[in-house]
């Protein structure tokens, strides 16, 4: 489903990769308002300082998106590639280069070869259309899967249609998690409240997965809003998709995790306060001894015990632990063999909750995260070859 005054692009360009898609575009048919999150690595690819620019003023036209290399850590060279690039296409549209945001997503360190970027433009811009399919395999790197998510509902008896694009491996670990997200609707939003809705949605969602625990120095996640829908009468049935819709992105994220065969929610509750909670939940999602021992299907709760209690988020007291609703530790004690069974038993399943009560207070927080095989050490060590 894709949102009316909205058209995407996809081609080959040969930036990295041979044979695949690599270059994408999305392209308002007019001004969008705008509103985007970046990556709070201090570490930040030329493209992410160009559209925290131009993404000031809520309003641009589009974002042109490209694979296989980052633009990151290129000094100044990196800077004028992304503003020459932005300004070929740009004027091949007819709009001005300021009006154009952009993506870069691959390689850290690589020069971004600008002369492939004219020589797909023509193709790129005649590829304009409906095809949000390949534009979502446009910006994929070691993602097995393009991802796609889409929510509508009724607004003044208009269907408006919220429809997200994402993509993401490895490299994943929230401030903003290498991950990035556009997000297009058809309601008419004002730049300030889009930028609310995007931020609390954002933190629900991108700001809950974890991969390996990187953070990417090219983080984005772009929302524009066409307006062709019309006015909003009630904003909660929108942020209620926006939700959905990055939610569910943010979910195929991890499960397309670099190697992973699993999907765990990490549940810490009972803690002091949320962010105490989504301390403690990140801290064991993102231990590697945890990590491992989900891929064995091991119900090791001695690495969940150890992982929660250097998170700085728990006060030495009696704790619980259960997968799924079997508790294999009560007050801090081991319940024994069976439970353990039972607990691998279900973690025998491509999907399945792990939950960490403390017992201190009101707070609660879940982290969506994968298991660690051996593929992902391939797939990591093989990245540049």
């Amino acid at each position: 489903m894709i949102p009316k005054g909205f058209r995407f692009a996809a081609v080959e360009a040969g930036i990295k990769y041979s044979g695949r898609l690599d270059l994408g575009l999305i392209l308002c048919e007019r001004e969008a308002t705008v509103a985007a999150t970046f990556t709070k690595n201090t570490i930040v690819a030329a493209p992410v300082t160009l559209s925290k620019e131009r993404v000031k003023n809520g309003y641009t036209r589009g974002v042109l998106v490209n694979a296989g290399n980052a633009n990151a850590c290129n000094g100044e060279e990196g800077m004028e590639a992304a503003k020459k690039t932005s300004a070929m296409v740009a004027d091949a549209l007819g709009i001005a280069s300021e009006n154009l945001l952009v993506c870069s997503t691959g390689v850290i360190g690589l020069p971004l070869p600008a002369d492939k970027f004219k020589a797909a433009t023509p193709a790129l811009i005649g590829s304009l259309g409906d095809d949000v399919d390949s534009f979502a395999r446009s910006i994929m790197t070691t993602d097995l899967v393009p991802k796609v998510a889409s929510r509508t509902f009724e607004s003044g008896g208009k269907t408006i249609t919220v429809t997200g694009v994402a993509k993401g491996s490895g490299m994943i670990k929230p401030n903003m998690a290498t991950m990035l997200a556009f997000i297009v609707t058809d309601a008419a939003i004002e730049p300030e409240i889009l930028k609310s809705s995007l931020g609390g949605a954002v933190e629900l969602s991108f700001n809950r997965i974890t991969v390996d625990g990187d953070t990417s120095t090219n983080d984005t996640a772009i929302l524009m809003a066409s307006g062709a829908g019309g006015k909003l009468e009630d904003m909660r049935p929108f942020d209620e998709a926006l939700k959905a819709v990055l939610k569910e992105l943010a979910r195929m994220i991890v499960k397309d995790g670099e190697g992973a065969t699993k999907v765990v929610d990490i549940t810490v509750s009972g803690a002091k306060d949320e962010e105490t909670a989504k301390r403690a939940a990140f801290t064991i999602a993102e231990s590697p001894l945890v990590k491992t021992a989900l891929y064995g299907e091991d119900p090791n709760w001695g690495r969940i015990a150890g992982a929660l209690g250097r998170s700085g988020a728990h006060d030495g007291g009696p704790f619980s632990i259960k997968v799924d609703d079997v508790e294999i530790v009560i007050g801090g004690v081991g319940v024994g063999a069976e439970a353990e069974r039972r607990a691998h038993e279900i973690m025998t399943g491509d999907e399945f909750s792990i939950t960490v009560n403390v017992g201190e207070g009101p707070g609660e927080a879940t982290v969506t995260t994968c298991d660690f095989s051996e593929k992902y050490i391939t797939i990591n060590a093989d990245y540049r070859s």
